[in-house]
């Protein structure tokens, strides 16, 4: 009940705003070639791009990924997801 209340309230701020943002949250599990390695397969990102993100998330705990329409970033969180990371749609 509460992840659809939740998705349902993302798809609404999509609605409204049209723009969403895939998030990735630091770990302690996970190394920085596997975050970038995945950032690069899945998000379609440039390495430079991908390592940046990964140092950013390291030190500040958080940063955006990729921005876009629900429907577009949620396969890539799904994926994520999927290979160990953490990561939102805001």
């Amino acid at each position: 009940m509460v992840k659809e209340r939740q998705q349902t309230l993302r798809k609404d701020k999509e609605s409204v705003a049209g723009i969403n943002e895939l998030v990735l949250y630091n770990d302690d599990f996970n190394t920085f070639e596997f975050v970038i390695e995945t950032l690069i397969d899945v998000c379609g990102l440039e390495p430079l791009q991908a390592e940046q993100i990964t140092l950013i998330v390291h030190y500040k705990g958080k940063c955006g990924v990729k921005s876009g329409g629900y429907t577009e970033l949620n396969p890539m969180c799904n994926e994520m997801t999927n290979r160990g990371l953490t990561v939102s749609i805001e």
